[in-house]
């Protein structure tokens, strides 16, 4: 059976199964559900994998609320499908991850649904804590991408891109400790914890002057003190550092650090310090890839906005990146909101429910199996896959092998701790 009439066949089948994936959709964006805990999440959605006939490992890969199902024919190429369901604090799924979710699973049941036709395996892998902990990071290190031939995910934005825009980033905690004292009567007996934190947040507001363009530092206070009247005993700050890719990171990462170490000096407090467990690689695009989902898209009605227009210095972080490192990845995005509304905002949040919304779950599903197909029908299209994979291989290898090796630690005046931390997007 040609491509051509596999293609049909699974954009009909999620015209055929629209309202149920969209009724996950909502569901999901009704109840958004932070890092980790994304457990009403996956069990909608690996209570509709099983509805549909196909097994699936809940608690997959040391993660509660990851999950992964197997099925096709093991001669063929074998395409990781992802879904991420995480939310944001506050805004809810401001990042659409909804949409996330439900494009995936509706690839996955589209991709199934062909049965005996299916010319390949595919891995449906729903992927937790990619807004913060880094959970396909986790889920690598468990093996969950080994022998896999390519994976792909699509993302909610303003604009249909052909990729996302991906920078490094690593995520550090600073807690400070002073000591409490009556603000009045006795400031001279404290040592405040929050001017540590003062200090350290007006260090890294300078050195923002002179890093790189394609470099980012941002962050908040988390603890900052009790009352107006008790010297702050106790403050505490979270920040995020962007760097085009891991060895550039690593170098902001240090001059990040002296910033807070400046603070701990400056008033006399203690410091303990956490950087992420795992920090997010930049995004390798496959763009033998990226093209034949692009041409999927198109075809269905999709504009995409020219790559080289994005304006520079444009980018986000996402632990796909650590994924496209090890394996051939696509990770574009599709319009399902207007041109001005911005991502990580609560406005945005609406849209990834509106009509937009839902039509870039469908638009999704189908682009995204289509693709797989295109993977599984397609040997030359497999081998220019491969071959650009392959020419940046061993920069990957590079990167790979010094995000192992910068293992995290928690600093209190010099000394070290092993510590699990967390990662962001």
């Amino acid at each position: 059976m040609s491509s051509d009439t596999l293609k049909k066949d699974v954009a009909a089948a999620v015209d055929a199964m629209a309202s149920e994936l969209l009724s996950v959709s909502h569901a999901i964006h009704a109840e958004p559900e932070l890092a980790l805990n994304e457990f009403k999440a996956a069990e909608r959605l690996t209570g509709a994998v099983e509805a549909h006939g196909l097994p699936v490992q809940r608690a997959a890969f040391g993660l509660n609320t990851a999950y992964v199902s197997g099925f096709g024919n093991a001669g063929g190429p074998e395409i990781a499908i992802l879904s991420e369901y995480d939310a944001l604090p506050g805004v809810g799924h401001a990042c659409g991850h909804n949409i996330i979710a439900t494009s995936g699973l509706g690839a996955a049941l589209a991709l199934a649904s062909l049965g005996a036709k299916l010319p390949g395996r595919v891995r449906y892998l729903g992927t937790p804590a990619e807004e913060r902990f880094g959970g396909k990071e986790i889920m690598a290190r468990a093996g969950a991408f080994d022998g896999l031939d390519a994976a792909m995910m699509m993302h909610p934005s303003n604009l249909d891109l052909a990729t996302m825009p991906c920078i490094a980033i690593s995520e550090v905690e600073a807690t400070y400790f002073g000591r409490a004292a009556h603000a009045a009567a006795m400031p001279y007996r404290g040592v405040n914890a929050l001017d540590a934190v003062v200090t350290a947040y007006q260090s890294i507001a300078q050195l923002r002057q002179h890093i790189k363009q394609s470099e980012r530092i941002h962050g908040i206070i988390t603890d900052g003190g009790l009352a107006a009247n008790i010297v702050p005993e106790k403050a505490a700050c979270r920040f995020y550092v962007r760097a085009a890719d891991i060895h550039e990171l690593a170098k902001l990462k240090a001059r990040v650090q002296a910033c807070f170490e400046a603070g701990a000096l400056a008033t006399g407090c203690k410091l303990e310090l956490q950087w992420g467990n795992t920090d997010y690689l930049d995004l390798k695009t496959n763009w033998p890839m990226a093209g034949a989902f692009e041409r999927n898209a198109g075809a269905l009605g999709r504009e995409f906005f020219p790559i080289k227009d994005i304006p520079p210095g444009f980018a986000g972080s996402t632990d796909m990146g650590n994924v496209s490192h090890r394996v051939p990845s696509t990770h574009p995005m599709f319009a399902v909101a207007p041109a001005g509304v911005i991502i990580h905002n609560a406005e945005f949040a609406k849209w990834a429910a509106s009509e937009k919304g839902d039509a870039a779950v469908l638009d999704g599903a189908k682009a995204l199996a289509q693709t797989a197909l295109d993977l599984m029908c397609d040997a030359p299209l497999r081998e220019r896959v491969k071959a650009d994979f392959a020419a940046t291989a061993e920069l990957s290898q590079r990167a790979l092998q010094t995000l192992q090796e910068s293992s995290p630690t928690t600093r209190e005046h010099g000394h070290d701790h092993a510590h699990g931390g967390c990662g962001c997007a």
